[in-house]
């Protein structure tokens, strides 16, 4: 089972998805978007596809869980009534480091606060559903220093916890070199490993990727 501390689902740029309302368009796409500013070079690219369109209101989330940032854009519409609708279906998800824009051409006809609400959240959530999905995998990176004798006795703690590594980078030089890349959820537990069978004679430093 993967534990929660290391994969997170992303998504990978989606097609554009459109719903009508009252003659209202909504179009909507959910896009790949790790930092603020890849957020923010998506969202002036779709202005600029869309320059004559009546709103662009969009909701982003991006890091990973638990140190998640995020934001909604009403973009002129009614505080409320757009921005917050997106940034919930992206939630509601469990969807991370995305940005959903929902484009709309007003058709003449208000929809009032509730009407425009369902109609955004509706066009974000098919937006999300369009776009394929990518696991991202949080690891932590162990380099290991060792003697010659050690060697078998690292290769073996790895060997019984391989389920529990990413891959692993060996450089044979005058010492064994090895760069570890393991679940983030396990590192503790393999740097104990390492240490208790080696006697504490493998040296492990920690680094995140």
């Amino acid at each position: 089972m993967v534990h929660e501390e290391d994969c997170y689902q992303a998504v990978v740029d989606g097609p554009e998805v459109e719903i009508k309302v009252k003659g209202s368009r909504f179009i909507g796409r959910a896009l790949a978007a790790s930092t603020r500013e890849q957020a923010a070079a998506a969202l002036d690219g779709i202005r600029r596809r869309y320059h004559d369109a009546t709103h662009h209101c969009s909701a982003w989330r991006v890091g990973a869980p638990g140190s998640a940032q995020t934001r909604s854009d009403d973009d002129g519409e009614p505080s409320g009534t757009a921005g917050p609708p997106i940034l919930a279906a992206i939630e509601g998800g469990e969807i991370f480091d995305v940005l959903v824009v929902v484009t709309r051409y007003f058709g003449g006809t208000k929809l009032g606060g509730g009407g425009l609400v369902r109609a955004y959240g509706a066009a974000a959530r098919q937006a999300l559903e369009a776009a394929p999905r990518r696991e991202v995998w949080l690891e932590r990176v162990l380099d290991l220093h060792c003697t010659w004798d050690d060697l078998g006795t690292v290769e073996a703690v790895l060997a019984r916890h391989r389920s529990w590594l990413r891959g692993v980078e060996r450089k044979f030089g005058a010492r064994p070199l090895m760069a570890v890349r393991v679940l983030r959820s396990k590192a503790d537990a393999l740097s104990a490993a390492l240490t208790d069978e080696s006697g504490g004679r493998v040296m492990i430093e920690s680094r995140h990727v």
